[in-house]
């Protein structure tokens, strides 16, 4: 549910009648649009909703003659959706216009019905036109105050905080809540500058307990092929994500990425809009040419103002010299059986521990299996016979060798027919890993949480974190054949 437009209205007897406040949705003008297509009609300029709304609310002219549209008696309203009749150009019916009414003020907004405009459904049945009336009771309570009738300088400091509530409330005409009936009418948190102004895209504050959250993951791709004359290829993608829920209009917070001695540098570093400043020699830093030892290699500062809600900070790449787990992959057919050898050695820079670590098998265009007779070196065998797969699971830790193999032969005798791929065909076939790292990096980036750094009021809890996760890792058939299509696509994403 959003609203298209929002109007405070001031009204008292013997004194003039006068837009407080409004606010009109660019965005959500622009939905409602595209729904009503060449029924649209243009919300008019604030004066003109002023007297429309006083003519059906029966407020306009009350000391001139009757005036059949005003006073009739079947115009009496009934309901707080009402009817404004727009003449002129582009003019038509604006329905439903809420307005509610208390005192000294006249609240109304108009909801965006996600309904084509020629049909009119029941108002009980209209889900923006309940959420519409409880931000105006929302907004009605925070006005009037406890007593219910303010005084008129309490009123004027209300009202201009209209755009902070709203921000809060109403973020881009979306109600998410409303304003308490107690609540300040100054923002709670103090600003570093008196008149620093809360940016448009920042749709509160947050209050409480002050944490930031980093966390770093690394996703690791690798097309390994067994076959000298074919090279095998690799690379990792770097993410960090940041959670600051920290106090303040624009808090600033500096974010700072390390790497080991010998580490390579980052490259490809994409960074969040709000990022206010950056060294120039982290952006200039590509994987499309050849990296050099002068390339800049850190430490990487990011300082920033974060928005409210979770964010990527930035995202690199990084060159490693090996992938975190070679493999090979042999498949020999015998009497309608496979022969399978499979060995995995797990590189020694590679921490030994792992949330979970598992193979999967997939064999395609064949008969369900049949006999499996297969075993393992480490960890445990599960066998899907109706998918044709086998699920290696290592488990969470290689053995002191830190290599593991898999020997056997699968049969597949089965009636029905397995899944099917139209790349993988004869022997071409594949091993695909899946595993998870925690508290490791492949490149060795990592945040210290003592590097983070928040200029704030409230002291911050740092909770920093890194993983390793396996993302396309193959390891292909070396006595099949690879399709050419799929070592052109590999090549193309720069691995």
């Amino acid at each position: 549910m959003s609203v298209r437009a929002l109007w405070i209205i001031t009204h008292e007897k013997g004194e003039s009648v006068a837009v407080q406040f409004s606010r009109r949705y660019p965005t959500v003008e622009h939905r409602a649009k595209f729904l009503a297509g060449s029924l649209y009609v243009t919300v008019p300029e604030d004066g003109a909703v002023l007297q429309l709304l006083l003519t059906e609310l029966g407020l306009s002219d009350p000391d001139k003659p009757y005036m059949a549209l005003r006073d009739d008696c079947f115009h009496q309203q009934h309901s707080p959706a009402l009817e404004l009749h727009v003449e002129g150009p582009g003019g038509g019916v604006l329905w439903p216009m809420l307005a509610i009414s208390q005192g000294p003020l006249i609240l109304a907004c108009l909801p965006l019905v996600d309904a084509p405009a020629e049909s009119r459904p029941p108002l009980a049945s209209l889900f923006s036109v309940s959420q519409g009336l409880t931000l105006l009771a929302g907004l009605q309570a925070f006005l009037l105050g406890s007593k219910g009738k303010p005084d008129s300088e309490g009123l004027a400091s209300r009202l201009a905080m209209m755009p902070f509530i709203l921000l809060q409330v109403c973020p881009l005409g979306t109600p998410l809540d409303i304003p308490q009936p107690g609540a300040s009418t100054a923002p709670a948190v103090p600003t570093p500058a008196g008149t620093q102004k809360q940016p448009a895209w920042k749709t509160g504050l947050h209050r409480g307990r002050a944490v930031v959250n980093v966390a770093l993951t690394e996703m690791v791709r690798s097309m390994q092929y067994g076959n000298q004359s074919r090279q095998d290829l690799w690379d990792v993608y770097g993410t960090v994500t940041c959670k600051c829920e920290v106090e303040g209009v624009l808090p600033n917070v500096t974010v700072t990425l390390t790497l080991p001695p010998n580490g390579s540098p980052l490259l490809d570093v994409q960074v969040h809009p709000c990022v206010s400043s950056l060294d120039a020699s982290i952006l200039t830093a590509t994987s499309v040419e050849d990296c050099d030892s002068s390339a800049f290699s850190g430490p990487y500062k990011f300082p920033f103002s974060p928005p409210l809600e979770p964010f990527r900070l930035c995202s690199y790449t990084s060159q490693v010299p090996v992938p975190p787990i070679l493999g090979t992959y042999q498949l020999k057919e015998e009497d309608n059986q496979l022969c399978l050898t499979v060995s995995l050695k797990l590189h020694e820079s590679v921490k030994n521990g792992f949330e979970y670590c598992e193979a999967h098998l997939p064999f395609f265009n064949r008969n369900q299996m049949g006999n499996v007779n297969v075993k393992v070196t480490s960890g445990q065998l599960d066998v899907s016979k109706e998918k044709n797969l086998l699920v290696w699971v290592i488990g969470q830790k290689f053995p002191k060798s830190r290599e593991v193999s898999l020997e056997g032969a699968v049969g597949f005798s089965g009636q029905l027919p397995g899944p099917t791929d139209p790349l993988c065909t004869d022997l071409t076939a594949y091993i695909k890993l899946h595993f998870r790292v925690p508290d490791m990096t492949l490149s060795g980036c990592c945040v210290d949480q003592h590097s983070v750094q928040v200029y704030s009021s409230a002291k911050p809890r740092i909770v920093t974190s890194r993983e390793l996760l396996s993302s396309e890792y193959y390891i292909w058939n070396s006595t099949g054949t690879t399709p050419i299509l799929l070592r052109t696509l590999v090549s193309r994403s720069n691995l």
